[in-house]
């Protein structure tokens, strides 16, 4: 099993899966299909399926250009929000891609109809050479997507009952290289992690940072970790879904705050720039040129 990362808009992913067994690839949240055609040229794979987690723009809608490109793909997910979707995959359910074996888990929280892919390559002893799970916008590297469509519990639910639950060595392929950020956002939360640190400090050096590992993020990840002492000294909460609550709450402002002072302050700056040019600029002609400015002298 081949895994490629396609770094797509601003910070999003999608992924090409390759069995070269038998020749054949899936893609995952194709989102700039050209970008993944080129790849998929380059690997000589017939691509075959789609590997939808859920409905967002940035994540589906490459779906319908590809689908027109390569007819006949099986396009999976489990929301009717996805484009040209015609395999609607259950929850805890198996298909395959060539010889790799994938499972479909529904994680509702960021969408509704979210679904992270658990993807196996074996031998024919029927031995797990490799694992991996495509997780979108649930869990991020170092974070968690937001809760757009669900609750705390939710992703709770999500995180600790259904991933939480796969072997700790299956790789980590999120939606989103959003590591720095997310690390940078729990090193406030846990300062003396020290392997939190360090994947802080490996992640400023570094513009691509998948995968990662599920044993990896159960070390300095706090959203896999609301029931850890310090987390929950820090969220001064010991109930597992009011601490997620509360880190949500806090990477969520952390971030739009920043945002929106960035973004407010350019507004102003920008504002009284044109003001005082507009101000100066006037004064000078109308200086010069002996004019009025509102009937007054200038």
């Amino acid at each position: 099993m081949r895994i490629i990362p396609i770094s797509t808009f601003e910070h999003h992913y999608s992924y090409l899966i390759v069995d070269d067994k038998a020749n054949e690839a899936a893609a995952v949240d194709p989102a700039e299909p050209s970008k993944v055609m080129q790849v998929l040229a380059q690997t000589g794979a017939k691509l075959t399926s789609i590997l939808t987690t859920h409905h967002h723009q940035k994540h589906a809608y490459g779906n319908i250009e590809l689908v027109h490109k390569k007819p006949n793909l099986a396009v999976y997910g489990a929301d009717a929000r996805i484009p040209e979707l015609n395999y609607v995959c259950k929850h805890n359910e198996e298909f395959t891609v060539g010889t790799l074996k994938v499972r479909s888990y529904h994680t509702p929280c960021h969408t509704k109809g979210h679904v992270c892919y658990y993807v196996r390559d074996g031998n024919e002893l029927n031995e797990e050479l490799e694992k991996a799970v495509f997780t979108g916008d649930t869990l991020l590297i170092g974070g968690c997507g937001r809760f757009i469509e669900g609750e705390a519990k939710d992703m709770y639910n999500a995180l600790y009952n259904v991933l939480g639950r796969l072997p700790k060595d299956t790789k980590v392929y999120c939606g989103h290289e959003s590591t720095l950020l997310n690390l940078q956002f729990a090193s406030t939360v846990d300062p003396n992690n020290q392997t939190l640190l360090k994947k802080l400090a490996w992640s400023q050096m570094n513009r691509c940072t998948v995968p990662s590992t599920l044993g990896e993020e159960l070390e300095y990840n706090p959203f896999l970790r609301v029931s850890e002492p310090a987390i929950q000294s820090a969220t001064n909460a010991s109930d597992p879904y009011e601490v997620m609550d509360i880190l949500r709450t806090w990477a969520d402002n952390g971030s739009l705050n920043g945002s929106l002072n960035g973004s407010l302050n350019g507004v102003i700056n920008s504002s009284l720039n044109s003001n005082l040019n507009g101000a100066i600029n006037g004064m000078l002609n109308g200086a010069l040129n002996g004019g009025t400015v509102n009937g007054h002298l200038v």
